[in-house]
């Protein structure tokens, strides 16, 4: 139970905390590149679309932050070549966009926005109605009292009946429905996610001691 505990507060975490920074990494992202090319004729495009493959480099960073703890397995960043010795500053500064790894960071901050979105939006659904439906029985006889809330209801409308009774026992049978629902759902939406970071954003990291059971197992 402790674990199953911990991957529902990682993945929720994740998706959760995921949604503000990919807003945030999608629309600067967007809006420099969108500046960088629209002035590059000017001459200043280059370093606005360098300064924007740092920007995004830092947020994929943010993100291998994360993603290793939801996956379970550690992941290493791909190597990022720095300038070559003596060059000019001109060089120094447009070396972000020698990498091609740059441009993926850039592609990724625009095609992980709307899997942010989703994964957001599903995660606090799921999470409201197992709430709201579990602690139903708390409150929802104060609803069904309010005159036509009760026979209003989707168990009237079902023809399951329209008494107080029935419109609490069904409203917490869905929320028993969200809570037993939730820890897959949050954990697909959660490993959506972190699979196209994995993706774009990672190198798998070389451990000697996985290598050697795989040699010794005939793997």
């Amino acid at each position: 139970m402790t674990t199953l505990r911990h991957r529902i507060a990682t993945d929720t975490r994740y998706n959760m905390a995921g949604f503000p920074t990919a807003v945030l990494s999608f629309s600067l992202v967007v809006a420099g590149v969108s500046a960088g090319i629209g002035s590059t004729v000017a001459f200043v495009g280059l370093p606005i679309l360098a300064a924007t493959a740092a920007m995004a480099r830092n947020f994929a960073d943010a993100e291998l932050a994360t993603i290793s703890e939801v996956l379970g397995r550690p992941l290493a960043r791909p190597a990022y070549p720095q300038a070559p010795a003596g060059a000019g500053w001109f060089r120094r500064m447009m070396n972000p966009l020698a990498n091609g790894q740059s441009w993926i960071d850039l592609i990724y901050a625009v095609v992980a926005f709307p899997l942010a979105v989703a994964s957001f939006a599903v995660t606090a659904v799921w999470w409201a109605g197992a709430i709201a439906g579990l602690t139903f029985p708390l409150y929802g006889w104060i609803l069904a009292a309010v005159p036509g809330v009760s026979d209003g209801g989707v168990p009237a409308l079902l023809g399951i009946g329209h008494d107080p009774a029935t419109f609490v026992i069904f409203n917490t049978a869905i929320g028993v429905l969200f809570a037993l629902t939730l820890p897959p759902v949050v954990r697909g939406t959660a490993l959506m996610r972190a699979s196209l970071a994995q993706a774009l954003l990672t190198r798998p990291v070389y451990d000697p001691r996985r290598v050697g059971a795989a040699a010794a197992a005939g793997v």
